[in-house]
């Protein structure tokens, strides 16, 4: 096969590809409507339809993750295209496995635009480049692959977390005052689903750590320190903090409810500024970092 057999092999599966994520971010968007219309009416049969769409899109993005990752010969979260297409389906992921052992739906009324909005930042962002590059020299390592995966599954567990959150807050109030029926929760098991956001964390929050150990690991191996305050290693640190002080205030019984639900709060947005807005801060004020995420 010539150079030019090859280019034009990759262009069409580039192309392919494209095409492929916008039909996976559809049904995404699909599955949050059918979702809302669930939550606005409590028609069981939305929220089936739901589901099976949800599952659609998740399937089809598996197989996008796992048709990158064969052509790229290296798991697909380099630059920041393949990044956020990762961010978006492991969130996805972790939620389908929590939804189908909660059947509780609500939640996706808060994951499903997250993953939503990451899928339309990859396939529209302006400067974002989706062709497959090789690994620079300074991701060459076994790190790479630790690091990253840990990091990306901590992640997507402090969103359905934080999904899981934000659904108790809205719907115990109304719950408590009996002003509410539905959703597959009542005054019996409400205090349970709002336990499953701390597991979600205490499950996360080890991986989470081993992300930060690794990553000094894998930058003294690069750049031959363990630790420079760069803003993306100083953020990640700030995350850790917020999520080490939510496992304190859950066990602390003046801060158990809504103070440690203010601070999973906290936790995610921290968590968000970790990944995406470390990227634009340095931008916007000109700072320079190692980590941000080549376009």
């Amino acid at each position: 096969m010539n150079l030019a057999e090859i280019q034009s092999r990759e262009l069409f599966l580039l192309s392919l590809e494209i095409r492929l994520f916008w039909v996976a971010a559809g049904l995404y968007l699909l599955s949050f409507l059918l979702y809302l219309r669930y939550a606005l009416s409590l028609g069981k049969g939305a929220e089936r339809v739901a589901r099976v769409t949800l599952h659609l899109g998740a399937a089809l993005h598996t197989g996008l993750i796992l048709l990158r990752a064969w052509e790229g010969g290296r798991p697909p979260y380099q630059t920041l295209y393949e990044a956020l297409s990762w961010f978006a389906w492991s969130a996805v992921m972790v939620y389908i496995y929590v939804e189908r052992r909660l059947r509780v739906s609500f939640p996706a009324l808060f994951m499903l635009p997250i993953a939503i909005g990451a899928c339309l930042y990859a396939l529209l962002g302006p400067r974002l480049d989706p062709s497959i590059k090789p690994l620079p020299p300074s991701l060459q390592s076994n790190w790479y692959i630790f690091h990253v995966a840990t990091a990306f599954a901590s992640y997507a567990i402090f969103i359905v977390s934080f999904a899981v959150e934000a659904s108790y807050l809205v719907l115990n109030p109304r719950i408590k005052k009996g002003k509410l029926q539905g959703y597959g929760l009542n005054r019996s098991n409400i205090g349970g689903f709002h336990r499953v956001a701390h597991r979600l964390v205490l499950f996360g929050y080890p991986l989470l750590t081993f992300g930060l150990f690794s990553g000094a690991m894998w930058a003294n191996q690069a750049w031959g320190r363990y630790w420079g305050w760069d803003p993306k290693e100083t953020w990640s640190l700030l995350t850790w903090m917020v999520y080490s002080l939510y496992l304190h205030a859950r066990v602390t019984p003046k801060w158990s409810e809504g103070r440690a639900s203010a601070v999973n709060i906290v936790g995610f947005v921290a968590m968000m500024m970790t990944f995406l807005g470390v990227n634009w801060l340095t931008k916007l004020l000109g700072i320079f970092s190692l980590h941000v995420y080549p376009v």
